[in-house]
């Protein structure tokens, strides 16, 4: 039997007298696509770092492949965790080519002179641009790229080291209608393929939801709020409560949510 691929248990993390994780418990299967969703501070972001072994929980477990985080070389371990955020979109230096930006996957690194690349290591690089839809662009600098294109250099860049599982802290932030909307079609392309990796989506929007999305967390205040297959947990009330807000869900026939609020009245 195949290990799983991300499995965290009874997960807290404390900084200083603030506790931002409280008792997390989640499990990534393959085959599985993850929605983590929630309001701004309830600790997406930290526990996404968690997940990709940039983040020493306080007590519990993190185990990747059946590698468990401190007890294994994480520099080893982290090439099988692809993951992107806009704060590592930020670091990419803009005159890089977009083959060098998904090049330097390879050794968790931001600049190409840092290592040594052989043909393999191109022949890969090309091979994940062009499975998300921009392999033309290999030579153009990235900073020329739109912002739907950008992101779909980023997610070729998640795919260098084949791995285990695609961790994707808040990729639509800061996109344009248009590249919003690029974004999550890319995504659907990706775990459309037949070797796709499970991933997980970091957001707090609904809209920005793909359709291929299986199961979905919801975090509140750094609890898990809610958790299970997406037709399960992501309703209304259920929404309402994790936002502490009355809103109102919409699955449209394409498989996209809508969400809105029917008046403020805060819980």
């Amino acid at each position: 039997m195949d290990p799983i691929p991300l499995e965290l248990r009874e997960i807290r993390l404390r900084r200083g007298s603030t506790v931002i994780l409280d008792e997390i418990s989640f499990t990534v299967r393959s085959g599985e696509r993850w929605l983590v969703l929630g309001p701004n501070g309830s600790g997406k972001s930290t526990l996404l770092r968690v997940c990709a072994l940039y983040e020493h929980p306080t007590s519990g477990t993190v185990d990747v492949l059946g590698e468990r985080l401190g007890r294994t070389d994480v520099r080893v371990l982290r090439q099988r965790v692809g993951y992107t955020s806009a704060a590592l979109a930020e670091q990419l230096r803009p005159s890089l080519s977009a083959l060098d930006v998904v090049r330097t996957a390879r050794f968790a690194a931001l600049e190409p002179w840092w290592h040594r690349y052989g043909p393999e290591d191109e022949r890969r690089a090309l091979e994940c641009l062009d499975r998300m839809g921009v392999g033309g662009f290999a030579g153009r600098d990235f900073g020329t790229l739109s912002s739907g294109e950008r992101q779909r250099v980023l997610l070729a860049r998640t795919l260098m080291n084949d791995p285990a599982v695609v961790l994707l802290d808040e990729p639509s932030a800061g996109l344009d209608l248009a590249g919003r909307e690029q974004l999550v079609v890319a995504l659907d392309e990706l775990a459309g393929h037949r070797d796709s990796p499970p991933f997980v989506f970091v957001t707090h929007h609904v809209d920005d939801v793909p359709t291929t999305i299986t199961h979905a967390l919801l975090l509140r205040a750094g609890r898990a709020h809610a958790q299970g297959p997406i037709g399960d947990v992501l309703d209304g009330p259920t929404l309402s409560s994790c936002f502490g807000l009355e809103l109102r869900l919409e699955r449209r026939a394409d498989g996209r949510f809508s969400a809105w609020a029917e008046r403020v009245r805060h819980r």
